[in-house]
């Protein structure tokens, strides 16, 4: 059994090959330093060996059955340890995948872009999958070895995470600066310009180390689904006052409406959450600014013209604003003053 374990042992010393275990890895790297005159090298159709001494590249091997032998490879006689009696060589074998691998998932935050339709500010996603093949592998092994990151869980940790930091700045940038609307961006009305300026990007990041990205799959870019509402809520509203063009009393009415509903929203919230005092009074803010803006907004999204007359509000609508102020105090949300100065206001007009 010793004998044979010997054997076994040799035999093993002598075979320098990937093992199965790691055929899907993008590098492997031999755990021996040491390798015996006359060993045997394999190296598979899809892969390259490189040796290393000291952190150098020394030379490398493609496809096929090598003997590692130095009087028949001039570049082994660097890795000869003399104090072996020149059986041994010191050297680092790294084997890299140089076929193409697939189905990469990826999926970051690219932040809060401001929507130029509505001026909100949303919060984007971007997520899919890519594919990438090492193009230099000597110049693959340096990077990883200038990154700490000579094994394959590392390597693809980090590698992840560049893609994933070029996209974050990348497509940001790209759609502020081509002002899209973020529900066109969302719906995938633009996903063809993204991914091409998004490819190009990463390709010029990581191409120095020898890696190319080759290909985007189910390339998307998301939002959160509150910000979404919030959003078709505010795009529903502008088109259909963009709709009233100027019809008489159209978009003083919506504009009145839109006010009423966003400082009763903001009402009901400091309602359910139980807040007073302080709290109420930033919730009255929180309401009329967020009126202040959607009237803004509102007047933007007009088409270009002359401008149209003031259009007196009705008794009815009078009569409809002064029940949602004496429910707004109610909530809490207007203080007596408050009310009575705004209730003043509007019975003015009748």
């Amino acid at each position: 059994m010793g004998i044979m374990s010997f054997i076994k042992g040799g035999v093993a010393e002598l075979a320098i090959a990937r093992p199965d275990s790691a055929k899907d890895y993008w590098v492997y790297k031999h755990p021996d330093q040491t390798i015996p005159m006359k060993a045997q090298l394999t190296v598979d159709s899809d892969e390259v060996a490189l040796f290393f001494k000291d952190g150098k590249f020394v030379g490398s091997f493609s496809a096929g059955r090598h003997t590692l032998d130095a009087s028949n490879i001039p570049f082994l006689g660097q890795l000869i340890d003399k104090f072996t009696g020149g059986n041994v060589f010191i050297c680092e074998v790294f084997f890299v995948t140089t076929r193409e691998m697939p189905s990469i998932k990826f999926g970051t935050s690219i932040g809060d872009i401001q929507d130029p339709q509505t001026q909100l500010r949303v919060r984007l996603m971007v997520y899919g999958e890519f594919s990438a093949k090492v193009i230099d592998p000597t110049k693959f092994v340096i990077g990883l070895v200038g990154q700490r990151a000579t094994d394959n869980d590392s390597f693809l940790g980090w590698f992840k995470s560049q893609v994933q930091k070029t996209m974050k700045d990348g497509v940001a940038e790209l759609i502020v600066k081509q002002n899209w609307p973020l529900m066109k961006v969302t719906s995938g009305a633009y996903t063809e310009e993204i991914e091409a300026s998004t490819l190009t990007n990463v390709r010029k990041n990581i191409e120095p180390y020898g890696v190319e990205i080759m290909r985007f799959g189910d390339f998307s870019i998301t939002m959160d689904q509150n910000d979404k509402e919030r959003l078709d809520k505010l795009v529903d509203r502008i088109a259909y006052v963009s709709g009233m063009g100027n019809a008489p009393g159209g978009m003083a009415a919506f504009q009145q409406l839109a006010q009423a509903e966003m400082m009763m929203g903001a009402a009901e919230g400091m309602k359910n959450g139980g807040g007073g005092g302080a709290l109420d009074g930033a919730g009255l803010g929180m309401g009329f600014a967020m009126a202040g803006q959607m009237a803004n907004t509102m007047g933007q999204a007009r088409a270009p013209g002359p401008a149209a007359a003031p259009v007196a509000e009705s008794k009815d609508q009078i009569m409809a604003m002064l029940k949602q102020l004496g429910e707004l105090k109610t909530a809490g949300v207007l203080t007596d003053a408050e009310f009575e100065a705004k209730k003043k206001d509007l019975l003015a007009k009748i």
